[in-house]
């Protein structure tokens, strides 16, 4: 049977591609090499529980447009991501604002909170930030830094913060009020029921093939669809023929207690480098959930490597460049389309991979 297009991935940007071409009466076949549909995005029903397999994933924005779009295949409810960080055994709430400050130091005024800040930073006499670390400090100063960014870090890269480029962390936004809402975006929450329902929705009446690798696929079936719209990683879809680009992988470690809440919150970061891992799920919290058990994965970030699962690009200038060469290469293409977050390299949030493939979309619709 031949196809308009051929999906590889049915994470969010492929889903919503599937869903659109369909609408245009385009036939599409969607494969996904792994043993389910949704990408990252994928959630697993434990307990009665939707646990987020692959990282806590909030949606956001302040697209009112995205955000309709996505209601249409799911009501959501109004949690507020309000992440706790633990250093050792002190507490101090996400973003950093007059919460974390009055913890921190004892004060109560904005005023006092930015005199200690400013004070700290003068005293450093950092004119030319020259890694993360001396960037940092000349944005929060040195008691902010050590208890919450140090640690918590360099766990995420695997490297000292003195030996990690300064341009990683370009701004560190401090709050002035006491508000412990993470995101500043007008539309918040997750869907109710989970994000599995969402692909469904999308995928529902297009042809899908799991357990299905996309070199496989197409060596034995050929031009089995005019066109390719794939999500994989831009370089392995060129055998790496002008290198690897670097990731960073995470490992997940799940946990199942016999009681109705294990930690009080969502997401707790772990932020002193002793501890292995950098962050707790408690997956129940993300829907206000009253079971009598819980499920936490514990994250642990490591280096990646050919065979594990990339999840963060890493966007220094060195893989900058190499994916620039890729997607030169890419534009060359008659008949593929690279789309999403390894497709094209860059850490989106849900609401931008949705923006994009909309756009793409639209593109291509102009271009017929």
């Amino acid at each position: 049977m031949k196809y308009d297009y051929l999906i590889a991935g049915s994470g969010l940007y492929g889903a919503v591609f599937a869903y659109e071409m369909k609408k245009r009466g385009k036939k599409c076949l969607v494969i996904d090499k792994r043993n389910h549909i949704g990408g990252n995005i994928y959630c697993e029903k434990i307990d009665d529980i939707n646990v987020h397999k692959y990282g806590a994933h909030i949606f956001h924005t302040s697209n009112k447009k995205v955000w309709e779009y996505i209601n249409q295949f799911a009501e959501f409810n109004n949690y507020i991501n309000s992440p706790i960080a633990r250093y050792k055994d002190e507490l101090y709430n996400l973003p950093f604002n007059m919460n974390t400050f009055s913890k921190m130091w004892g004060i109560v005024t904005p005023q006092e909170a930015k005199d200690i800040i400013q004070l700290q930073i003068a005293d450093l006499n950092i004119t030319e930030p020259k890694n993360l670390e001396e960037q940092a400090l000349s944005l929060v100063g040195r008691d902010v830094y050590e208890k919450l960014i140090k640690g918590y870090t360099e766990k995420q890269w695997g490297r000292d913060c003195k030996d990690l480029p300064a341009f990683i962390i370009k701004r560190l936004p401090l709050r002035f009020t006491y508000d412990n809402n993470y995101f500043n975006d007008r539309y918040q929450g997750i869907p109710i029921g989970g994000y599995t329902a969402i692909i469904e929705k999308m995928l529902e009446g297009t042809e899908v093939l799991l357990n299905t690798d996309y070199k496989e696929f197409t060596a034995k079936n050929g031009q089995v669809a005019d066109k390719v719209l794939y999500t994989g990683m831009i370089d392995e879809y060129y055998d790496y023929k002008l290198g690897v680009l670097e990731y960073r992988s995470v490992r997940f470690e799940q946990e199942r207690y016999e009681m109705e809440n294990y930690q009080g919150n969502a997401v707790v970061n772990y932020t002193d480098r002793e501890v292995p891992y950098t962050r707790i799920i408690e997956h129940k919290h993300f829907e206000y959930g009253k079971q009598p058990v819980t499920i936490i994965s514990k994250e642990y970030s490591s280096e990646w490597h050919k065979g594990d699962e990339p999840y963060y690009p890493v966007n220094n200038e060195k893989n900058n460049l190499l994916y620039e060469k890729y997607r030169q290469l890419a534009e060359s293409e008659n008949n593929v389309i690279f789309g999403g977050r390894l497709g094209n390299y860059k850490y989106y949030d849900m609401d931008k991979v949705i923006e994009a493939a909309l756009d793409k979309i639209e593109e291509l619709n102009k271009n017929e």
